[in-house]
Protein backbone atom coordinates (compact mmCIF):
# COMPACT_ATOMS: atom_id res chain seq x y z
CA UNK A 1 0.00 0.00 0.00
CA UNK A 2 1.79 3.21 -1.11
CA UNK A 3 1.58 6.03 -3.95
CA UNK A 4 2.49 6.15 -6.92
CA UNK A 5 3.01 10.01 -7.32
CA UNK A 6 -0.48 11.34 -5.58
CA UNK A 7 -2.85 8.06 -6.78
CA UNK A 8 -3.15 5.74 -3.55
CA UNK A 9 -2.64 2.28 -4.69
CA UNK A 10 -2.33 -1.38 -4.27
CA UNK A 11 0.69 -3.19 -5.51
CA UNK A 12 1.03 -6.80 -5.90
CA UNK A 13 4.61 -8.33 -6.11
CA UNK A 14 3.95 -11.21 -8.53
CA UNK A 15 0.90 -13.18 -7.84
CA UNK A 16 -0.34 -16.69 -6.99
CA UNK A 17 -1.21 -19.03 -9.99
CA UNK A 18 -3.37 -21.93 -10.92
CA UNK A 19 -0.36 -24.27 -12.02
CA UNK A 20 1.16 -23.76 -8.69
CA UNK A 21 -1.93 -25.76 -7.38
CA UNK A 22 -4.29 -22.97 -5.84
CA UNK A 23 -7.77 -22.95 -7.63
CA UNK A 24 -8.96 -20.63 -9.51
CA UNK A 25 -10.99 -19.00 -7.07
CA UNK A 26 -8.15 -18.71 -4.64
CA UNK A 27 -6.12 -17.05 -7.90
CA UNK A 28 -8.83 -14.28 -7.81
CA UNK A 29 -8.93 -13.95 -4.25
CA UNK A 30 -6.93 -10.49 -3.84
CA UNK A 31 -8.75 -9.01 -7.02
CA UNK A 32 -11.93 -9.28 -4.42
CA UNK A 33 -9.97 -8.20 -1.86
CA UNK A 34 -8.43 -5.04 -3.83
CA UNK A 35 -12.80 -4.38 -4.66
CA UNK A 36 -13.63 -4.68 -1.41
CA UNK A 37 -10.66 -2.06 -0.08
CA UNK A 38 -11.65 0.60 -2.47
CA UNK A 39 -9.68 -0.01 -5.75
CA UNK A 40 -11.33 1.14 -9.23
CA UNK A 41 -8.75 0.17 -11.64
CA UNK A 42 -6.90 -2.57 -12.23
CA UNK A 43 -3.79 -2.24 -14.25
CA UNK A 44 -2.53 -5.67 -14.90
CA UNK A 45 1.51 -6.58 -16.37
CA UNK A 46 3.13 -9.84 -17.44
CA UNK A 47 5.28 -11.47 -19.76
CA UNK A 48 3.99 -13.18 -22.78
CA UNK A 49 5.45 -15.31 -25.07
CA UNK A 50 4.72 -13.81 -28.57
CA UNK A 51 2.45 -15.57 -31.58
CA UNK A 52 1.88 -12.42 -33.95
CA UNK A 53 5.02 -12.49 -36.60
CA UNK A 54 5.12 -8.57 -36.31
CA UNK A 55 5.91 -8.84 -32.88
CA UNK A 56 9.66 -8.80 -31.69
CA UNK A 57 11.45 -10.23 -28.15
CA UNK A 58 11.15 -7.23 -25.85
CA UNK A 59 7.75 -5.14 -27.79
CA UNK A 60 5.11 -3.78 -25.24
CA UNK A 61 1.64 -4.82 -26.02
CA UNK A 62 -1.58 -3.73 -24.93
CA UNK A 63 -3.79 -5.95 -23.81
CA UNK A 64 -7.19 -5.40 -26.09
CA UNK A 65 -9.53 -8.89 -25.38
CA UNK A 66 -8.56 -12.35 -24.17
CA UNK A 67 -9.04 -15.94 -24.11
CA UNK A 68 -8.93 -18.04 -21.62
CA UNK A 69 -11.30 -21.06 -22.46
CA UNK A 70 -8.52 -23.00 -21.67
CA UNK A 71 -8.36 -22.89 -17.92
CA UNK A 72 -11.49 -23.53 -15.44
CA UNK A 73 -13.40 -20.67 -15.01
CA UNK A 74 -12.85 -19.10 -11.25
CA UNK A 75 -16.70 -18.15 -11.03
CA UNK A 76 -17.56 -21.73 -11.58
CA UNK A 77 -19.78 -22.25 -8.45
CA UNK A 78 -22.19 -20.55 -6.34
CA UNK A 79 -22.22 -16.70 -6.98
CA UNK A 80 -21.90 -14.58 -3.93
CA UNK A 81 -23.73 -11.69 -5.79
CA UNK A 82 -22.32 -8.92 -3.40
CA UNK A 83 -18.86 -9.66 -4.90
CA UNK A 84 -20.54 -9.62 -9.07
CA UNK A 85 -23.47 -10.49 -10.83
CA UNK A 86 -24.11 -14.43 -11.99
CA UNK A 87 -23.69 -13.83 -15.76
CA UNK A 88 -21.00 -10.97 -16.55
CA UNK A 89 -21.21 -9.33 -19.89
CA UNK A 90 -17.52 -9.25 -21.49
CA UNK A 91 -18.23 -7.32 -24.41
CA UNK A 92 -15.35 -5.24 -23.09
CA UNK A 93 -13.13 -6.48 -20.75
CA UNK A 94 -10.49 -4.05 -21.18
CA UNK A 95 -11.75 -0.24 -20.81
CA UNK A 96 -11.45 2.10 -24.13
CA UNK A 97 -10.55 5.28 -22.52
CA UNK A 98 -7.95 3.55 -20.07
CA UNK A 99 -6.66 1.86 -23.45
CA UNK A 100 -6.21 5.33 -25.19
CA UNK A 101 -4.30 7.01 -22.42
CA UNK A 102 -2.17 4.31 -22.36
CA UNK A 103 -1.47 5.03 -25.71
CA UNK A 104 -1.40 8.66 -25.26
CA UNK A 105 1.52 8.04 -23.00
CA UNK A 106 3.43 6.02 -24.55
CA UNK A 107 3.48 8.33 -27.39
CA UNK A 108 3.96 10.95 -25.76
CA UNK A 109 7.10 8.83 -23.72
CA UNK A 110 8.10 7.85 -27.46
CA UNK A 111 7.76 4.02 -25.64
CA UNK A 112 7.07 1.39 -28.62
CA UNK A 113 3.33 -0.16 -27.96
CA UNK A 114 1.93 -2.76 -29.95
CA UNK A 115 -1.71 -3.78 -29.57
CA UNK A 116 -3.35 -7.11 -29.52
CA UNK A 117 -5.02 -10.38 -28.15
CA UNK A 118 -3.62 -12.26 -24.87
CA UNK A 119 -4.38 -15.68 -24.41
CA UNK A 120 -4.21 -17.86 -20.96
CA UNK A 121 -3.25 -21.18 -21.08
CA UNK A 122 -2.75 -23.33 -17.64
CA UNK A 123 1.02 -24.05 -17.26
CA UNK A 124 3.62 -24.28 -16.04
CA UNK A 125 5.02 -25.76 -19.34
CA UNK A 126 5.55 -23.97 -22.63
CA UNK A 127 2.93 -24.33 -24.74
CA UNK A 128 3.83 -26.85 -27.81
CA UNK A 129 4.74 -25.34 -31.37
CA UNK A 130 1.79 -27.17 -32.25
CA UNK A 131 -0.68 -25.53 -30.13
CA UNK A 132 1.26 -22.51 -30.95
CA UNK A 133 -0.11 -22.61 -34.32
CA UNK A 134 -4.17 -23.32 -33.01
CA UNK A 135 -3.73 -20.33 -31.18
CA UNK A 136 -2.71 -17.91 -33.97
CA UNK A 137 -5.68 -19.28 -35.75
CA UNK A 138 -7.79 -18.40 -32.91
CA UNK A 139 -6.57 -14.98 -33.04
CA UNK A 140 -3.76 -14.78 -30.38
CA UNK A 141 -0.86 -12.34 -30.56
CA UNK A 142 0.38 -13.51 -27.50
CA UNK A 143 0.02 -16.46 -24.88
CA UNK A 144 1.16 -16.82 -21.17
CA UNK A 145 0.01 -18.63 -17.86
CA UNK A 146 -1.83 -15.36 -15.95
CA UNK A 147 -3.57 -12.27 -15.89
CA UNK A 148 -7.77 -11.98 -16.14
CA UNK A 149 -10.42 -9.41 -13.44
CA UNK A 150 -14.07 -8.66 -14.98
CA UNK A 151 -17.00 -9.80 -12.42
CA UNK A 152 -15.98 -7.25 -9.97
CA UNK A 153 -16.67 -4.30 -12.10
CA UNK A 154 -13.53 -3.09 -11.52
CA UNK A 155 -12.28 -1.33 -15.17
CA UNK A 156 -9.39 -2.92 -16.51
CA UNK A 157 -6.10 -2.58 -18.43
CA UNK A 158 -3.24 -4.73 -18.91
CA UNK A 159 0.29 -4.62 -20.86
CA UNK A 160 2.61 -7.72 -21.44
CA UNK A 161 6.06 -7.49 -22.26
CA UNK A 162 6.99 -9.60 -24.92
CA UNK A 163 9.93 -12.06 -23.27
CA UNK A 164 9.98 -14.46 -25.92
CA UNK A 165 8.69 -15.60 -29.22
CA UNK A 166 6.52 -18.75 -28.29
CA UNK A 167 7.52 -21.93 -29.34
CA UNK A 168 8.43 -23.08 -32.83
CA UNK A 169 8.76 -18.96 -33.58
CA UNK A 170 12.21 -19.39 -32.51
CA UNK A 171 15.38 -21.27 -33.04
CA UNK A 172 16.44 -22.34 -29.45
CA UNK A 173 14.47 -23.65 -26.36
CA UNK A 174 12.19 -21.68 -24.55
CA UNK A 175 14.10 -20.70 -20.92
CA UNK A 176 12.42 -19.12 -17.59
CA UNK A 177 15.58 -17.35 -17.20
CA UNK A 178 15.84 -15.63 -21.21
CA UNK A 179 12.16 -14.52 -19.89
CA UNK A 180 13.56 -13.17 -16.84
CA UNK A 181 16.15 -11.69 -18.79
CA UNK A 182 14.34 -10.00 -21.37
CA UNK A 183 11.53 -8.49 -18.61
CA UNK A 184 14.90 -7.01 -16.57
CA UNK A 185 16.03 -5.42 -19.60
CA UNK A 186 13.00 -3.43 -20.59
CA UNK A 187 11.66 -3.09 -17.03
CA UNK A 188 13.06 0.81 -16.85
CA UNK A 189 10.81 1.80 -19.95
CA UNK A 190 8.12 -0.72 -18.66
CA UNK A 191 7.80 1.51 -15.43
CA UNK A 192 8.01 4.56 -16.74
CA UNK A 193 4.77 3.72 -19.07
CA UNK A 194 3.04 2.53 -16.22
CA UNK A 195 3.87 4.75 -13.75
CA UNK A 196 2.84 7.70 -16.13
CA UNK A 197 -0.17 5.97 -17.33
CA UNK A 198 -1.55 5.48 -13.52
CA UNK A 199 -0.92 9.08 -12.97
CA UNK A 200 -2.68 10.39 -16.26
CA UNK A 201 -5.53 7.75 -15.27
CA UNK A 202 -6.18 9.73 -11.86
CA UNK A 203 -5.66 13.25 -12.99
Amino acid sequence: LGYIGTVPAMVMKGRVHYYEGYTPQEVILPVRLMKRMGVDILFLTNAAGGINLDFQVGDFMMITDHISSFVPSPLIGENVSELGERFPDMTQIYDRELAQIIEQTALEESVGLKKGVYLQTSGPNFESPAEVRMYGLLGADAVGMSTAARHAGIRVCGISCISNMASGLAQEELSHLDVQAVADQRAEEFERLVTRSIEKMCE
